[in-house]
């Protein structure tokens, strides 16, 4: 898109949002509804949305519902300078990334720049962290460092879950049910009950199944099917200034394995020609341009010969929490949370995506968590009041990759049919065994000045320590001549040669090819601080500023090269300064907020991979390295007007201006390039959203709602440090629509509808220049019916 087209798109945006308004401006004759108080926990305590002196923007439960998003995954595009996705190759490892600060590393090494907080509990790990949104009551996404209530790795914010919780007081339930194409399934039900006096039950299950959208060109067969079914219970007591809740969650996915599309191009290692046993076409050709989704999606998986690689990609997850608070007491009111989760991912990836066994994964991770947080707010009467509290976390993991790589040396592909791979082919296993413990005390206040002006002051020492032990070991493959001999004479099943077993056997030692550095065990202590005010300048106006300081850990690198590569690396610091405006104007049917930040990003932790020796001596380096500085700066603006009573449009523009202040990046040949002023990673310049929702009667005990919602996020750079045609992420626009129509109290039909206009779209990109570009696409176009019965 031309650039004076995108400033025409944002322009348009922009006017829609802006005028909105006037439809406002004349007090209304009889009474039109306005907008709804919203209530969030962001600051660990119930207030109003527009009382929370920082950027939040809360989705609810009915928005939720008309998204028809299965899991968080679903949001992207949805809130202003909030990115939210996945890798090529690991699906089941988020990426999420606010106002330019985030991960892109699939390994648990790598920890996390933006909190997952379940129910009050943190997501240590980011496998398993795209939740199925299943039950929820609201999620709430905060924008900027919390690091004084949330604690470490939230440098870009935090996304805050919140689940329906037990009614003490009502017996009822309901029952979903969706059905749409590519078989999509989705059942539900959820049970409320009480118990007695002070006692309740919430029991829920969810089950999501769906065909994939992607064609394997070996079989004829769809890839990339989803299959998950959750459980979820809890128990909740209270009586008097007691509150108790037990809650427990089981997740089971048995999915279709990772899809990977091959990107590649003419001359790399892993490029198999257009039409060569049934290959499709690169979405990456011609080089040097910009990847493009075809209309339709084609892949290979199996390897196209051997058909040893299962379709699989299976994940358990447990979690259970105990949450107490006692009011009224002498320091407060109290609040215990307690939480255990462990999760177990194992899965297959053909990693080429070509019909032929060029390279491919076996995977498997297991962790545990297990946190505990004691906190009190204590109330100053007039002068304001106090949040006290500790947090302590404990993690472990244990990771294998085998990696099994046979096109080493190239490939010769004839007109025939036949090819002859390059050989020796390699089988490489990383191990990867992490132990963390981190350990905190925060404090946070509110001071009245007057009836006005509030200060707030908050501060978090944190003490932590990780223990990593990770080894690489890579070996040469043996590989008969009379299975070279019989797959370059086209047999059909030339057997399995002893590259071929993800166990590594039938192998022989690769010289030196052992990296098991000592296990490396360090210590960080780090404080965070968060000082600021809000004026209530009217009623209805409110402006804040802050200045937050936070941090992200220092750890090891997990999957190593070289053994200096284990580190360890520091920690990575940011100050962010922000001021904004909140506001609800014309008797609440107008709702505009604005925030504008300014960070400065130091210490940066990076993954670089890199080169050492020469000739038969030369190695391949990974590690994480402090070794940039960035200046990140822009807005969100968010809009809501309720015109006329069951008219709601919501408009939101935001801008982000992210790029590197300092960053001497190594190149393979040991130079180094100047990377001053080049963007950050998943950072788009430009994000906007718009949507209309409108209820009207139907007559008798007829109603009807339609919604749709336009989401735009402008072009990017993924999976890649050195800006590259491959590596950009084309712009995108999403329209989103649903038609409700509800039946007096208890039921409600509809039809609905993602990516409406099927747009097409490369999802990400993984650039390795001369080896591999590793792409898979956006969702197409989902649509289906839908039935709720609630009582």
């Amino acid at each position: 898109m031309k650039l004076h087209h995108k400033m025409q798109l944002l322009c348009g945006l922009s006017a829609m949002a802006f005028a909105a308004p006037a439809f406002a401006a004349e007090p209304p004759v009889e009474d039109t509804g306005g907008i709804a108080e919203i209530v969030v926990t962001a600051q660990k305590k119930a207030e109003n949305l527009q009382d929370v002196p920082i950027s939040v923007a809360a989705i609810g439960s009915d928005t939720l519902e008309s998204t028809h998003a299965v899991n968080l995954q679903g949001l992207q595009g949805a809130v202003p300078n909030v990115e939210i996705g996945t890798f090529s190759n690991t699906p089941n490892t988020a990426v999420f990334t606010i106002r330019g600060i985030g991960v892109i590393e699939p390994d648990p090494y790598a920890g996390n720049t933006v909190g997952i907080v379940v129910d009050g509990l943190p997501q240590y790990f980011s496998m398993g962290a795209l939740l199925d949104l299943f039950d929820v009551e609201r999620i709430e996404i905060l924008r900027g460092p919390q690091g004084t209530l949330f604690g470490a790795n939230t440098t870009g914010g935090v996304v805050n879950v919140v689940n329906r919780q037990p009614d003490l007081d009502k017996l009822g339930g309901s029952v979903n049910l969706s059905y749409g194409n590519y078989n999509h399934l989705t059942a539900s039900g959820v049970l409320n009950a009480p118990l007695g006096e002070g006692l309740a039950l919430r029991l829920g299950v969810n089950h999501d199944r769906r065909d994939g959208y992607v064609t394997n060109v070996v079989t004829g067969k769809d890839m990339g099917r989803r299959n998950v079914t959750i459980f979820r219970g809890a128990l909740r007591y209270s009586a008097g200034d007691f509150d108790a809740t037990l809650s427990g969650e089981y997740d089971r996915a048995r999915n279709g394995s990772p899809i990977v599309v091959a990107g590649d191009l003419p001359g790399e290692a892993e490029y198999v020609p257009e039409g060569f046993l049934g290959m499709y076409r690169s979405p990456c050709l011609p080089a040097g341009s910009r990847c493009s989704a075809p209309d339709h999606y084609y892949s290979a998986q199996d390897g196209g010969i051997n058909g040893d690689l299962p379709d699989v990609s299976n994940m358990d997850t447990y979690r259970a929490g105990l949450t107490m608070k006692l009011s009224n007491t002498a320091i407060g009111d109290i609040v215990s949370i307690t939480g255990y989760k462990h999760f177990k991912l194992f899965e297959f990836t053909d990693q080429d995506g070509t019909p032929v066994p060029l390279i491919d994964t076996k995977r498997g991770t297991k962790g545990w968590q297990f946190s505990q947080e004691l906190r009190t707010d204590v109330s100053l009467g007039d002068i304001g009041n106090i949040t006290v509290g500790g947090f302590y976390l404990k993690t472990h993991y244990d990771h294998y990759q085998n990696l099994r790589i046979n096109f080493a040396g190239g490939a010769t592909y004839n007109p025939d049919g036949t090819y002859v791979l390059g050989l020796p082919g390699l089988f490489q296993q990383n191990l990867q065994d992490q132990d963390n413990h981190s350990i905190s005390a925060f404090a946070q206040s509110y001071i009245n000045v007057s009836d006005r002006l509030r200060l707030q002051a908050g501060i978090r020492y944190t003490h932590e320590q990780t223990s990593m032990l990770a080894s690489t070991e890579t070996r040469l493959a043996t590989a008969t001549a009379n299975w070279l001999a019989a797959l370059t004479a086209g047999a059909e099943d030339p057997g399995t040669p002893g590259y071929s077993n993800l166990d590594g056997t039938n192998t022989v030692p690769f010289g030196a090819g052992m990296v098991a550095p000592p296990r490396g065990t360090r210590s960080w202590n780090n404080v965070g601080w968060k000082l600021g005010f809000d004026y209530k300048a009217t009623d209805d106006v409110m402006l804040y500023g802050y200045w937050a300081r936070g941090f992200k850990s220092g750890g090891y690198t997990g999957r190593i090269g070289i053994a200096d590569d284990l580190g360890p690396y520091n920690p990575e610091k940011v100050d962010t300064f922000e001021a904004g405006v909140k506001t609800e104007l014309f008797d609440r049917h107008v709702r505009f907020n604005l925030a504008g930040f300014y960070t400065n990003y130091r210490g940066m932790q990076l993954a670089q991979i890199y080169f050492k020796g020469t000739g038969a001596d030369l190695v391949q380096g990974n590690t994480i390295l402090n070794a940039a500085a960035s200046h990140i700066k822009g807005f969100e603006s968010e809009l809501t007007v309720v015109p006329v009573k069951g008219v709601t449009i919501n408009g939101s523009l935001a801008y982000l201006d992210a790029t590197y202040a300092k960053f001497d990046y190594l190149l393979p040949s040991g130079a180094t390039l100047d990377l001053k002023g080049k963007r950050l990673q998943n950072a788009p310049k430009w994000t906007a959203s718009t949507s209309i929702a409108y209820e009207f009667p139907m007559g008798g005990e007829l109603s009807g709602r339609f919604s749709a919602t336009y989401n735009y996020t402008g072009q990017k750079q993924l999976t890649s440090i050195i800006a590259s045609a491959r590596s950009t992420i084309q712009p995108q626009h999403i329209v989103n629509a649903n038609f409700d129509v509800k039946v007096g109290d208890h039921y409600t039909v509809g039809v609905w509808a993602t990516n409406l206009l099927d747009s097409r779209y490369i999802n990400s990109v993984f650039d390795s220049p001369g080896t591999i570009g590793l792409t898979n696409y956006a969702q197409p176009r989902m649509f289906g019916a839908s039935f709720k019965a609630e009582y």
